[in-house]
């Protein structure tokens, strides 16, 4: 009886010390900073004048009436951008993950309901992951012939507290974000394929080598390869580590030696020694298992999973500039060359006008000036002709560096390059851009991640529980290898292990942890200003640049008419040689500057349906 109480008061002291030990390291865990409020976004795209190219009327329209009619389903689009908030663990025993609170210069505490964003939320449910969740992406790591991983990774919604999942909030997938506007994909530009928005051949056929051969994009799929075998060998940490392996080898102790004494004396049969030397020979299986009580190990795990989701948004990325550059490349070509049949215009009336000025000057109505002078202006566009062919070969050249293919002619069209029009583009709501845009998609993995990353480095603050243990056979015969229990060994031990006592590293890298996330909430505030800012500067640009094609034409239909004039004036003596130079170099100038303006409205219309995150598919 008293052997009984004595084993209880042991079990209770062990079981003391145990506690103590897993809540000692969590008293000096430091508190993390928060996020700052970022920029808040607009409701709408508001424009005072319509355009051939942008097409704003119903879209606020049926962005009112969508709201209405989903309200319960909608996002406030005030909130969406602002409320990037950072993930973090403040609950006693590290398993919860708690919103930070937003605060700002003032110092005045801004989380409300009302002002939870989407993207707070969707950290919080990433941080919820199961590693059952995971594991399926782990499965598509490993079978690549699986397409879209990220649709098989979920959230269920009890697998998150109830306060950041409400009705009011966004459904939310592992890494993918959805808001429902009640606007159809017609609304906004991103939602049409390379295909349709650009009806060109010889320019899609480009695209499509591009996106083929393009050294860029290669090197990208390679990234995005070793983020995936990262993500895969992270799935094995949390899991047992299992060795098999059989070992033999040969022992002689020394006669005056502790064991060389033992084994002289003892026999291993009766009338039989231990050989000499003795041979040992071993099969055996060890268990290593590191029991992720604090998540750590899944949480890590988890990181480089949104990671590898985020390289695959970023390779989207690419591909929607990759499309843009090209065309904006090829549109540039087919600027280049009307800029040289506009030159082959000038010559051919300047060379008219030199034929004038060689029969007056021969019929003693005129001077060798006049001659002289349309002479040097017929040089002078010759020689330009060089230098546009020059640059057409460098054009050239930059389109097969895109598509990755070496120096030759590019095919394209010929056409009015004044009088060339592509789609016409609608930029929707500005919430849409969060869905649209491959980088924003991206920057949101990158929060996720980084939050995750937190979660890691706090869990290192607490005790690690490891078992260990094996089983296999031992003998110094072979023949008596297998023989059970004769043979037979094995081990089984646990060990809990914590840090206690000079914590600075721990601190640090939980301390980077915080910054790295707060650079990511930065970061993805930077990308979705950025992407608002490009969208406005695109669609402005060609708005007011279509209206500075039409007064060009019309001053266009002015010189051309002068340049008649003063040549005709000039045949019959009635100008001077210098008002038909003055004319025609003031034509040639204008068609250039308008040519020029038409590239660079095509490059903002291009521009911009890459900014509304078309292209990418």
């Amino acid at each position: 009886m008293a052997l009984h109480v004595k084993s209880k008061k042991r079990a209770y002291l062990a079981a003391m010390i145990c506690g103590s030990l897993l809540m000692m390291p969590g008293c000096g865990i430091p508190g993390l900073r928060c996020a700052q409020r970022g920029a808040e976004m607009p409701g709408s795209y508001n424009w005072n004048n319509g355009s051939e190219y942008f097409n704003a009327s119903g879209v606020d329209e049926s962005v009112d009436a969508a709201n209405e009619s989903h309200s319960t389903a909608t996002v406030d689009l005030k909130a969406a951008d602002q409320d990037v908030v950072a993930t973090h663990l403040n609950d006693e025993d590290g398993d919860d993950a708690a919103l930070a609170p937003v605060v700002g210069d003032d110092g005045v505490d801004a989380t409300d309901a009302k002002d939870e964003s989407r993207f707070a939320s969707f950290i919080k449910a990433a941080s919820f992951a199961q590693p059952s969740q995971v594991d399926n992406l782990n499965q598509d790591i490993a079978n690549p012939s699986v397409e879209e991983p990220g649709e098989l990774i979920e959230v269920s919604p009890e697998d998150a507290e109830p306060a950041t999942l409400t009705d009011d909030s966004v459904d939310l997938d592992f890494g993918l974000t959805s808001m429902e506007f009640g606007i159809t994909p017609l609304e906004n530009s991103a939602q049409l394929s390379q295909a349709a928005f650009f009806d060109d051949p010889y320019l899609l056929g480009l695209i499509t080598q591009a996106l083929v051969g393009n050294q860029e994009l290669k090197i990208l799929a390679e990234e995005i390869q070793i983020a995936r075998n990262e993500t895969y060998a992270r799935s094995g940490e949390y899991r047992p580590f299992v060795t098999l392996g059989a070992g033999a080898g040969l022992e002689k102790p020394g006669r005056h030696t502790r064991a060389g004494a033992v084994e002289d004396q003892l026999e291993v049969a009766p009338g039989k020694a231990f050989p000499d030397p003795l041979p040992d020979f071993l099969v055996a299986s060890n268990v290593s298992w590191e029991l992720d009580i604090w998540k750590r190990l899944r949480n890590a795990q988890s990181a480089a999973a949104m990671r590898y989701l985020g390289t695959q948004e970023g390779r989207t990325y690419i591909v929607t500039r990759l499309v843009a550059e090209v065309a904006e490349s090829y549109y540039e070509l087919l600027a280049l060359d009307n800029r040289m049949l506009t030159l082959d215009k000038t010559i051919e009336i300047q060379q008219q006008s030199l034929k004038i000025a060689n029969a007056k000057k021969e019929a003693g109505r005129g001077t060798e000036l006049a001659v002289q002078r349309f002479q040097a202006e017929v040089r002078k566009n010759q020689s330009e002709k060089s230098i546009i062919g020059q640059e057409i070969v460098e054009v050239e050249n930059r389109i097969n560096f895109l598509v990755g293919r070496f120096p030759q002619p590019v095919e394209r069209i010929s056409v009015e390059y004044v009088d060339l029009n592509l789609n016409a583009l609608s930029a929707g709501v500005p919430s849409q851009l969060l869905q649209n845009r491959a980088d924003i998609r991206q920057a949101e993995r990158n929060i996720a991640a980084a939050g995750l990353d937190v979660q890691v480095a706090r869990a290192r603050f607490y005790p690690s529980l490891t078992l260990s243990g094996g089983l296999g056979w031992s003998a110094f015969s072979t023949g008596y290898l297998f023989r059970t229990p004769e043979s037979l060994i094995y081990s089984l031990a646990g060990e809990l292990v914590g840090p206690l006592i000079n914590k600075r590293a721990i601190k640090a890298d939980y301390s980077s942890a915080n910054a790295a996330q707060l650079q990511s909430i930065y970061e993805y505030q930077k990308t979705v200003l950025t992407a608002h800012i490009e969208v406005v500067n695109h669609i402005t640009k060609i708005e007011n640049y279509r209206r500075s094609i039409e007064i060009k034409k019309e001053q266009l239909e002015s010189l051309e008419a002068s340049v008649d004039s003063a040549s005709k004036l000039f045949q019959n003596a009635r100008a001077e040689y210098v008002e038909v130079l003055l004319a025609q170099r003031e034509l040639m100038e204008a068609k250039m500057l308008l040519i020029d303006i038409k590239r660079e409205q095509l490059s903002a219309i291009v521009n911009a349906y890459q900014s509304l995150g078309g292209g990418g598919f």
